[in-house]
């Protein structure tokens, strides 16, 4: 099947529920069709076809033993807590403690109780998440489970846990936050808000922000980016640096307003701090010349790229700041680039930014040359782990 036909067939998501309108038979032939796509589906059709995962009706398994909580513990691990992260922006008063760790959150046990604990892992089989569930169940505590398959739903099913399985599609984890941000709402009953998001399936269109990225690749092209946002869009940075590490390849770091201006902005000042007999008294077993300082740290300047995510509803304080680090910044000789987060929903804010940050991912990857999906150093990590003798 060729990718236009494939994409065709990316844009009918929920098949299961219109099986009863073919026969068994051509469903079943469909459906292989469907894995046999997406098993083999590249990072830029991973990319174009996000839209379509807000399309999933994600269903609660042993509902029975579900019941809505108010306060939540997540417990997820790399690309599978970035919708955990992102669900802070849409309700920041959400009483949602997001670990990315073995075990559980050092609270006391009645703390603990008082919580819905969700472990979170794309693969099923994250080592730390295991943990953590089993952790909960130990300790008596309600625990469910959000994954495409592994160990976790096999524990979730075989002790009567509620658990959502979403789409094997063969991406990415990083790129299934949709699928995962419909499965949260979900699991925390938080039905209006899973209707307002299941809207992206047909007004998200990513491949509108696809030249936007392309530009913003071709600009950072030989820098580290540091992005930058208000405290309240942390997660959109967060999210951002993981595609520039997992697709791209590349170092990249972020940072948020107000904190960076009271500490990381020093780091980015080439001023002569010391006279240069002193300079070049304290780097003489650094560099073979005894260098100026400035010059040294200049070099290091030179490496970065500063990305500033701006909210039109960023409070005024935190626009000034914004504004301010960027002309000290430019004044410094550093490179800057902003970015508006736009949309008319939070919904469509918050993954619209995201899809321009999978686009400058996906086309920085590519003029490095580098595979843009898999990631196989943490596959090596894995390996290394697993047959670990101390």
């Amino acid at each position: 099947m060729n990718n236009r036909n494939a994409t065709a067939f990316l844009e009918f998501p929920s098949l299961a529920r219109h099986e009863n309108k073919f026969s068994r038979g051509l469903a079943r032939k469909y459906k292989r069709c469907h894995a046999e796509i997406l098993n083999n589906m590249s990072m830029y059709e991973a990319i174009k076809n996000q839209g379509n995962q807000f399309g999933f009706e994600p269903m609660i398994e042993n509902s029975g033993q579900w019941r809505k909580f108010g306060k939540f513990i997540v417990a997820g691990m790399g690309g599978s807590h970035l919708a955990a992260d992102l669900l802070k922006i849409w309700n920041p008063k959400i009483d949602l403690i997001v670990h990315s760790d073995y075990g559980l959150p050092a609270l006391a046990q009645g703390e603990l109780k008082q919580r819905f604990i969700i472990a979170v892992s794309y693969s099923g089989n994250t080592e730390e998440i295991i943990d953590s569930y089993q952790k909960a169940k130990e300790n008596g505590l309600e625990v469910g489970a959000i994954s495409i398959g592994g160990k976790l739903l096999e524990f979730a099913k075989n002790n009567g846990a509620p658990y959502i399985k979403i789409p094997d599609t063969g991406i990415q984890p990083r790129s299934a936050v949709g699928f995962m941000f419909k499965a949260l709402l979900k699991m925390m009953g938080e039905e209006k808000a899973l209707r307002e998001a299941g809207i992206l399936g047909k007004s998200l269109h990513p491949e509108d922000y696809e030249d936007a990225g392309k530009i913003l690749a071709q600009r950072i092209k030989g820098f580290v980016p540091i992005i930058y946002s208000s405290g309240k869009n942390a997660a959109i940075a967060s999210n951002w640096k993981v595609r520039f590490n997992e697709t791209a390849k590349i170092p990249a770091f972020y940072n948020v307003f107000p904190e960076l201006n009271h500490n990381e902005m020093t780091g980015f000042d080439p001023v002569r701090s010391r006279s240069p007999k002193e300079t070049a008294d304290a780097l003489a077993d650094r560099t073979s010349n005894g260098a100026d300082i400035k010059e040294a740290r200049k070099k290091l300047n030179e490496l970065f790229f500063f990305i500033i995510l701006k909210d039109p509803d960023d409070p005024p304080k935190i626009k000034k700041r914004m504004e301010t680090t960027q002309r000290i910044y430019r004044q410094k000789g550093l490179a800057v680039e902003t970015v508006e987060i736009s949309g008319k929903t939070v919904f469509q804010k918050i993954f619209s930014s995201l899809a321009i940050a999978d686009w400058a991912a996906y086309y920085t990857g590519e003029g490095y040359g580098v595979e843009t999906e898999q990631v196989p150093m943490v596959e090596e990590f894995k390996g290394l782990l697993q047959n670990f003798k101390p």
